[in-house]
Protein backbone atom coordinates (compact mmCIF):
# COMPACT_ATOMS: atom_id res chain seq x y z
CA UNK A 1 0.00 0.00 0.00
CA UNK A 2 1.40 3.37 -0.98
CA UNK A 3 1.79 5.97 1.78
CA UNK A 4 -0.49 8.92 1.03
CA UNK A 5 1.10 12.20 0.05
CA UNK A 6 -0.04 15.73 -0.41
CA UNK A 7 -1.56 16.40 -3.83
CA UNK A 8 1.02 17.43 -6.41
CA UNK A 9 0.67 19.45 -9.59
CA UNK A 10 -0.97 17.34 -12.29
CA UNK A 11 1.67 15.65 -14.42
CA UNK A 12 1.52 15.79 -18.19
CA UNK A 13 4.09 13.77 -20.09
CA UNK A 14 2.13 13.52 -23.35
CA UNK A 15 0.34 16.78 -24.15
CA UNK A 16 -0.87 16.13 -27.69
CA UNK A 17 -0.81 13.36 -30.23
CA UNK A 18 -1.38 13.85 -33.95
CA UNK A 19 -2.65 11.25 -36.43
CA UNK A 20 -2.44 11.48 -40.23
CA UNK A 21 -5.58 12.91 -41.80
CA UNK A 22 -7.37 11.53 -44.87
CA UNK A 23 -5.14 13.48 -47.29
CA UNK A 24 -1.94 12.21 -45.65
CA UNK A 25 -3.15 8.62 -45.84
CA UNK A 26 -4.24 9.11 -49.45
CA UNK A 27 -0.77 10.36 -50.43
CA UNK A 28 0.69 7.21 -48.87
CA UNK A 29 -1.54 4.96 -50.96
CA UNK A 30 -0.71 6.85 -54.14
CA UNK A 31 2.97 6.13 -53.56
CA UNK A 32 2.41 2.41 -53.05
CA UNK A 33 3.66 0.32 -55.95
CA UNK A 34 1.70 -2.76 -54.96
CA UNK A 35 -1.96 -2.27 -54.09
CA UNK A 36 -3.21 -5.79 -53.33
CA UNK A 37 -2.30 -6.21 -49.64
CA UNK A 38 -4.75 -8.02 -47.38
CA UNK A 39 -4.59 -5.27 -44.76
CA UNK A 40 -3.19 -1.79 -44.47
CA UNK A 41 -3.74 -1.56 -40.69
CA UNK A 42 -3.47 0.88 -38.95
CA UNK A 43 -4.23 2.92 -42.05
CA UNK A 44 -7.91 3.34 -42.95
CA UNK A 45 -9.10 3.17 -39.31
CA UNK A 46 -9.18 6.74 -38.00
CA UNK A 47 -9.79 9.06 -41.01
CA UNK A 48 -13.46 8.06 -41.26
CA UNK A 49 -13.83 9.21 -37.66
CA UNK A 50 -12.22 12.57 -38.31
CA UNK A 51 -9.71 11.92 -35.53
CA UNK A 52 -6.48 13.78 -36.23
CA UNK A 53 -5.52 15.03 -32.78
CA UNK A 54 -5.90 14.15 -29.10
CA UNK A 55 -5.23 16.71 -26.37
CA UNK A 56 -4.27 14.83 -23.24
CA UNK A 57 -5.15 15.55 -19.62
CA UNK A 58 -3.72 13.82 -16.52
CA UNK A 59 -6.47 11.24 -17.15
CA UNK A 60 -7.72 10.86 -20.73
CA UNK A 61 -10.36 8.28 -21.62
CA UNK A 62 -11.25 6.75 -24.98
CA UNK A 63 -14.78 5.38 -24.99
CA UNK A 64 -16.46 3.45 -27.78
CA UNK A 65 -17.80 0.13 -28.93
CA UNK A 66 -15.80 -2.78 -30.33
CA UNK A 67 -14.14 -1.73 -33.56
CA UNK A 68 -14.33 1.97 -32.74
CA UNK A 69 -10.53 2.29 -32.89
CA UNK A 70 -9.75 3.01 -29.26
CA UNK A 71 -7.31 0.09 -28.93
CA UNK A 72 -5.69 1.08 -32.21
CA UNK A 73 -5.12 4.59 -30.82
CA UNK A 74 -3.43 3.17 -27.72
CA UNK A 75 -1.18 0.89 -29.80
CA UNK A 76 -0.15 3.74 -32.09
CA UNK A 77 0.70 6.04 -29.18
CA UNK A 78 2.57 3.29 -27.35
CA UNK A 79 4.71 2.45 -30.38
CA UNK A 80 5.40 6.07 -31.28
CA UNK A 81 6.61 6.80 -27.75
CA UNK A 82 8.43 3.47 -27.36
CA UNK A 83 6.49 2.43 -24.28
CA UNK A 84 7.17 -0.91 -22.63
CA UNK A 85 4.69 -3.65 -23.45
CA UNK A 86 4.46 -7.35 -22.66
CA UNK A 87 1.73 -8.94 -24.78
CA UNK A 88 2.07 -8.99 -28.60
CA UNK A 89 -0.40 -7.05 -30.73
CA UNK A 90 -1.53 -6.65 -34.32
CA UNK A 91 1.60 -5.02 -35.75
CA UNK A 92 1.40 -5.20 -39.54
CA UNK A 93 3.98 -4.41 -42.20
CA UNK A 94 2.55 -0.90 -42.49
CA UNK A 95 2.88 0.09 -38.85
CA UNK A 96 6.21 1.89 -39.30
CA UNK A 97 4.85 3.73 -42.34
CA UNK A 98 1.94 4.91 -40.26
CA UNK A 99 4.09 5.96 -37.30
CA UNK A 100 6.22 8.07 -39.63
CA UNK A 101 3.08 10.14 -40.30
CA UNK A 102 2.23 10.71 -36.63
CA UNK A 103 3.62 13.27 -34.22
CA UNK A 104 3.56 13.89 -30.48
CA UNK A 105 4.01 16.90 -28.22
CA UNK A 106 5.69 15.80 -25.01
CA UNK A 107 6.65 17.67 -21.87
CA UNK A 108 10.23 16.68 -21.21
CA UNK A 109 11.25 13.06 -21.69
CA UNK A 110 8.74 10.23 -21.38
CA UNK A 111 9.81 8.23 -18.28
CA UNK A 112 11.42 4.89 -19.16
CA UNK A 113 9.10 2.92 -16.86
CA UNK A 114 6.04 4.15 -18.80
CA UNK A 115 4.05 1.30 -20.31
CA UNK A 116 0.94 0.09 -22.09
CA UNK A 117 -1.02 -2.50 -20.09
CA UNK A 118 -3.57 -4.65 -21.91
CA UNK A 119 -6.15 -7.25 -20.93
CA UNK A 120 -3.83 -9.91 -22.37
CA UNK A 121 -1.11 -8.83 -19.93
CA UNK A 122 -3.46 -9.29 -16.97
CA UNK A 123 -4.73 -12.64 -18.27
CA UNK A 124 -1.19 -13.93 -18.81
CA UNK A 125 -0.29 -12.87 -15.27
CA UNK A 126 -3.24 -14.78 -13.78
CA UNK A 127 -2.42 -17.82 -15.94
CA UNK A 128 1.21 -17.76 -14.80
CA UNK A 129 0.12 -17.78 -11.15
CA UNK A 130 -2.17 -20.75 -11.77
CA UNK A 131 0.53 -22.69 -13.59
CA UNK A 132 3.05 -21.97 -10.84
CA UNK A 133 0.60 -23.15 -8.20
CA UNK A 134 -0.08 -26.34 -10.15
CA UNK A 135 3.65 -27.06 -10.11
CA UNK A 136 3.80 -26.42 -6.38
CA UNK A 137 0.82 -28.73 -5.84
CA UNK A 138 2.64 -31.52 -7.69
CA UNK A 139 5.72 -30.96 -5.54
CA UNK A 140 3.54 -31.13 -2.40
CA UNK A 141 2.20 -34.54 -3.47
CA UNK A 142 5.76 -35.78 -4.00
CA UNK A 143 6.82 -34.56 -0.55
CA UNK A 144 3.86 -36.30 1.09
CA UNK A 145 4.94 -39.61 -0.44
CA UNK A 146 8.57 -38.92 0.47
CA UNK A 147 7.66 -38.15 4.10
CA UNK A 148 5.67 -41.35 4.62
CA UNK A 149 8.22 -43.55 2.87
CA UNK A 150 11.16 -42.09 4.79
CA UNK A 151 9.47 -42.03 8.20
CA UNK A 152 8.45 -45.67 8.10
CA UNK A 153 11.52 -47.04 6.31
CA UNK A 154 13.51 -49.81 7.93
CA UNK A 155 17.02 -48.51 8.48
CA UNK A 156 20.30 -49.60 10.05
CA UNK A 157 23.19 -47.18 10.35
CA UNK A 158 26.40 -48.76 9.01
CA UNK A 159 28.72 -45.80 8.67
CA UNK A 160 29.27 -42.24 7.40
CA UNK A 161 27.87 -43.12 3.98
CA UNK A 162 24.43 -43.51 5.62
CA UNK A 163 24.51 -40.11 7.30
CA UNK A 164 22.24 -38.29 4.82
CA UNK A 165 19.63 -41.03 4.99
CA UNK A 166 19.78 -41.04 8.79
CA UNK A 167 19.36 -37.27 8.84
CA UNK A 168 16.24 -37.53 6.64
CA UNK A 169 14.70 -40.25 8.80
CA UNK A 170 15.32 -38.29 12.00
CA UNK A 171 13.78 -35.20 10.44
CA UNK A 172 10.59 -37.00 9.39
CA UNK A 173 10.27 -38.65 12.82
CA UNK A 174 10.70 -35.31 14.63
CA UNK A 175 8.19 -33.37 12.52
CA UNK A 176 4.56 -33.68 11.57
CA UNK A 177 3.82 -34.24 7.92
CA UNK A 178 2.47 -30.71 7.46
CA UNK A 179 5.56 -29.16 9.13
CA UNK A 180 7.89 -31.26 6.97
CA UNK A 181 6.10 -30.16 3.81
CA UNK A 182 6.10 -26.49 4.87
CA UNK A 183 9.83 -26.62 5.50
CA UNK A 184 10.56 -28.13 2.09
CA UNK A 185 7.97 -26.43 -0.07
CA UNK A 186 7.68 -22.87 -1.25
CA UNK A 187 4.29 -21.60 -0.23
CA UNK A 188 1.73 -21.27 -2.98
CA UNK A 189 1.72 -17.94 -4.68
CA UNK A 190 -1.34 -15.98 -3.63
CA UNK A 191 -3.84 -16.60 -6.39
CA UNK A 192 -7.13 -15.36 -4.97
CA UNK A 193 -9.95 -14.52 -7.31
CA UNK A 194 -9.47 -13.22 -10.83
CA UNK A 195 -10.36 -9.74 -9.61
CA UNK A 196 -7.86 -9.87 -6.76
CA UNK A 197 -5.13 -11.09 -9.11
CA UNK A 198 -5.94 -8.41 -11.68
CA UNK A 199 -5.83 -5.67 -9.03
CA UNK A 200 -2.53 -7.05 -7.75
CA UNK A 201 -1.16 -6.82 -11.29
CA UNK A 202 -2.13 -3.14 -11.63
CA UNK A 203 -0.83 -2.12 -8.22
CA UNK A 204 2.43 -3.95 -8.89
CA UNK A 205 3.03 -2.66 -12.44
CA UNK A 206 1.94 0.96 -12.04
CA UNK A 207 4.79 2.88 -10.41
CA UNK A 208 5.22 6.55 -9.59
CA UNK A 209 5.94 9.34 -12.11
CA UNK A 210 5.17 7.65 -15.41
CA UNK A 211 2.73 7.52 -18.32
CA UNK A 212 0.41 4.50 -18.52
CA UNK A 213 -1.89 3.40 -21.32
CA UNK A 214 -4.59 1.00 -20.07
CA UNK A 215 -6.68 -1.03 -22.52
CA UNK A 216 -10.03 -2.01 -20.93
CA UNK A 217 -8.57 -2.53 -17.44
CA UNK A 218 -12.07 -3.35 -16.10
CA UNK A 219 -11.92 -6.84 -17.63
CA UNK A 220 -11.89 -9.51 -14.88
CA UNK A 221 -12.83 -6.90 -12.26
CA UNK A 222 -16.10 -6.96 -10.30
CA UNK A 223 -17.88 -3.61 -9.74
CA UNK A 224 -16.29 -3.44 -6.28
CA UNK A 225 -12.83 -4.03 -7.72
CA UNK A 226 -13.47 -1.49 -10.47
CA UNK A 227 -14.18 1.10 -7.78
CA UNK A 228 -10.95 0.06 -6.09
CA UNK A 229 -9.12 0.58 -9.38
CA UNK A 230 -10.77 4.01 -9.78
CA UNK A 231 -9.38 5.08 -6.40
CA UNK A 232 -5.94 3.70 -7.26
CA UNK A 233 -5.84 5.57 -10.59
CA UNK A 234 -7.14 8.77 -8.99
CA UNK A 235 -4.51 8.62 -6.25
CA UNK A 236 -1.77 7.76 -8.76
CA UNK A 237 -2.60 10.84 -10.84
CA UNK A 238 -3.19 13.17 -7.87
CA UNK A 239 -0.40 12.14 -5.51
CA UNK A 240 2.16 10.07 -7.42
CA UNK A 241 2.82 11.93 -10.67
CA UNK A 242 1.17 9.50 -13.08
CA UNK A 243 -0.65 10.27 -16.34
CA UNK A 244 -3.17 7.85 -17.83
CA UNK A 245 -4.77 7.26 -21.21
CA UNK A 246 -7.49 4.64 -20.78
CA UNK A 247 -9.72 2.78 -23.24
CA UNK A 248 -12.80 1.61 -21.34
CA UNK A 249 -16.53 0.80 -21.34
CA UNK A 250 -16.82 0.89 -17.55
CA UNK A 251 -19.16 3.57 -16.16
CA UNK A 252 -17.06 3.52 -12.98
CA UNK A 253 -13.90 4.43 -14.88
CA UNK A 254 -15.75 6.86 -17.12
CA UNK A 255 -16.69 8.76 -13.97
CA UNK A 256 -13.05 9.29 -12.97
CA UNK A 257 -12.82 12.83 -11.55
CA UNK A 258 -11.76 15.48 -14.08
CA UNK A 259 -11.07 12.92 -16.81
CA UNK A 260 -11.15 14.12 -20.41
CA UNK A 261 -13.33 11.74 -22.42
CA UNK A 262 -13.25 11.18 -26.19
CA UNK A 263 -16.32 9.47 -27.63
CA UNK A 264 -14.97 7.19 -30.37
CA UNK A 265 -18.50 6.32 -31.51
CA UNK A 266 -19.17 9.82 -32.86
CA UNK A 267 -18.07 11.21 -36.21
CA UNK A 268 -16.03 13.27 -35.87
CA UNK A 269 -14.69 12.02 -32.55
CA UNK A 270 -15.69 14.54 -29.89
CA UNK A 271 -15.15 15.26 -26.22
CA UNK A 272 -18.14 14.32 -24.10
CA UNK A 273 -19.14 14.38 -20.46
CA UNK A 274 -19.43 10.89 -19.03
CA UNK A 275 -23.10 11.48 -18.21
CA UNK A 276 -23.78 12.18 -21.91
CA UNK A 277 -22.49 8.85 -23.17
CA UNK A 278 -25.28 6.57 -24.47
CA UNK A 279 -24.07 3.48 -22.58
CA UNK A 280 -23.97 5.41 -19.31
CA UNK A 281 -27.43 6.78 -19.98
CA UNK A 282 -28.61 3.20 -20.53
CA UNK A 283 -27.41 2.28 -17.05
CA UNK A 284 -29.04 5.40 -15.59
CA UNK A 285 -32.39 4.75 -17.30
CA UNK A 286 -32.39 1.10 -16.21
CA UNK A 287 -31.76 1.83 -12.54
CA UNK A 288 -34.12 4.81 -12.62
CA UNK A 289 -36.90 2.51 -13.86
CA UNK A 290 -36.20 0.12 -10.98
CA UNK A 291 -35.61 2.75 -8.31
CA UNK A 292 -38.72 1.70 -6.31
CA UNK A 293 -37.37 -1.86 -6.01
CA UNK A 294 -34.23 -0.55 -4.34
CA UNK A 295 -36.32 1.39 -1.87
CA UNK A 296 -38.36 -1.66 -0.88
CA UNK A 297 -37.42 -3.22 2.45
Amino acid sequence: MRPMRKAVAAMIYLAQFFFPDEDAEWRFFIDLKKKTYNTYYPFQVLPDKGLTQINCAPITILNGGNGSGKTTVLNIIAEKLGLHREAPYNRTNFFENYLDRTDATTVGTIPKKSAIITSDDVFDYMLTIRQANQGIDRQRDRLEDEYLATKHARFQFNGPEDYDQLKSILETRSKTQSRYIRDHLMRNLTEGSNGESAMAYFTDRIKENALYLLDEPENSLSPEKQLELVKFITDSARFFGCQFIIATHSPFLLALPEAKIYDMDTTPVAERKWTELPEVRAYYDFFHQHAKEFKEK
